[in-house]
């Protein structure tokens, strides 16, 4: 796979707390220069990206609940309404993973189809599922409760909890939700080998804060197997 063609499933993503206007300038200059799919953003930062990336085909993406998705239902879809509104086309969402893991299902569906309802016409949503806090029945549940709830995209992690996207984790979640529902791979996903793996798993899209050093890598160095199940600590 190209680097043209690899950036068009990354989302360039900077969402750490100290992150301040030079650095979402930085964000959207190189989004623009390497034609990544989207920007990733706290949704302070939406308005600003809005402005910076207007002509251009990049599109901006919001996170929600984010990180923990303990949030209120009524505060992540305010909080999902208000991105929309400043200009996001992609709301990244974190499920009720306490409710989850409780089987308090009824509740992790309810929760998500709030913030999908919340921004239809407007946006599209993906939940993440933090996977490394689940085991391979509650990822596949998640995966059923989130296109019953009418969400876009299932996602695997934030980057900031306990492990990150793996390849198991990506054949897992494409095999439990309809062709017509997204997979993106996001948490530790730092180079090219590692993005190619993941799409040739079955990933619709890449989350990542390392995505000028994916796509200027040489594709021509061998693609070799990612280890299933592994972590990382670092964000994206």
């Amino acid at each position: 796979m190209d680097q043209a063609s690899l950036a068009a499933y990354i989302d360039h993503t900077l969402l750490k707390a100290d992150a301040n206007r030079s650095q979402i300038e930085r964000l959207c200059q190189e989004a623009r220069e390497h034609q990544f799919y989207s920007v990733c953003v706290n949704g302070i930062w939406v308005s600003t990206c809005q402005e910076l990336l207007r002509g251009t085909d990049v599109k901006i993406a919001a996170v929600c609940g984010f990180p923990l998705g303990a949030n209120a239902t009524a505060a992540k879809a305010f909080e999902a309404a208000r991105a929309a509104e400043d200009g996001a086309k992609e709301i990244d969402m974190v499920l009720q993973i306490g409710a989850l893991l409780d089987g308090d299902y009824a509740l992790v569906e309810q929760d998500i189809a709030a913030v999908v309802r919340m921004v239809e016409g407007k946006a599209i949503v993906k939940v993440i599922f933090e996977t490394g806090m689940l085991n391979d029945e509650q990822k596949i549940t998640a995966c059923k409760l989130s296109e019953a709830a009418g969400a876009h995209y299932v996602k695997t992690s934030t980057g900031f909890g306990a492990g990150g996207a793996t390849e198991a984790d990506i054949k897992l979640m494409r095999a439990n939700v309809s062709s017509s529902i997204g997979v993106k791979a996001s948490g530790g996903v730092r180079d090219y080998a590692t993005a190619v793996n993941m799409i040739k798993a079955g990933a619709t899209r890449i989350g990542t804060s390392s995505g000028v050093q994916i796509v200027s890598a040489d594709a021509s160095t061998p693609t070799g197997s990612t280890a299933e199940g592994q972590q990382s600590s670092s964000q994206y």
